[in-house]
């Protein structure tokens, strides 16, 4: 016996099944999805992003979402994402931000310098801060890219976690080759355990909840 039949033979005695054994119907998906208000979940995605550094900012319309980020700006460079809600914002009108972009290597060199990514995201997940973008190559190097990202989207949105977003989206490669998960701003600690920010990713990260 070689010692891969042996590590199989061992596998089969531990879940007590014999060679050529067809295995069992795997059990059913159980998603549990909690009855929560909109006023909960936002509380919920506050506490939790905010535990992480991260930031989350309110406005009543995205008239409002879009005046918070001329504002914000105050000058510097960013770069938006084509989504279409950015454009209802009028984020992608602000002087000095750039959008549109669908050439690869262009996008990626102004994602290099710029100061500011604008993103959208399809869902955030109020159980962990957790942003959730069903993405495209442009969304993940905006949200990946620049030294700070805000993340605009409907407070509707917002649900209770990943149970929810498998309720609502079963096949996510169905609609897209990534699903890209942010929970609050780039981290890591692996040079003798110091706590660092900013290395892999951006350092700060705003979601703007809209409604």
């Amino acid at each position: 016996m070689t010692s891969r039949e042996q590590i199989l033979q061992q596998v089969r005695s531990a879940l007590r099944r014999s060679e050529g054994q067809t295995p069992p119907e795997p059990p059913p998906v159980r998603l549990h999805v909690p009855e929560m208000t909109l006023e909960s979940r936002i509380a919920s995605m506050t506490t939790r992003l905010e535990a992480l550094a991260g930031v989350v900012h309110r406005v009543k319309s995205p008239q409002a979402a879009g005046a918070w980020i001329a504002e914000t700006l105050a000058g510097r460079r960013a770069i938006a994402s084509n989504a279409a809600f950015l454009r209802d914002c009028g984020i992608t009108q602000i002087p000095g931000v750039r959008s549109g972009i669908t050439d690869r290597e262009e996008l990626r060199q102004l994602c290099a310098t710029a100061d500011v990514g604008i993103s959208s995201a399809d869902y955030a997940l109020a159980d962990t801060g957790t942003l959730v973008l069903l993405s495209s190559l442009e969304a993940r190097m905006i949200s990946l890219l620049p030294p700070i990202h805000f993340a605009i989207l409907p407070a509707t949105r917002l649900l209770t976690g990943l149970d929810e977003l498998f309720t609502l989206v079963p096949n996510p490669s169905q609609l897209t080759r990534s699903v890209v998960l942010i929970t609050g701003p780039s981290r890591t600690a692996d040079i003798e355990q110091i706590l660092v920010r900013g290395v892999h990713g951006p350092g700060l990260l705003t979601a703007v909840l809209v409604g």
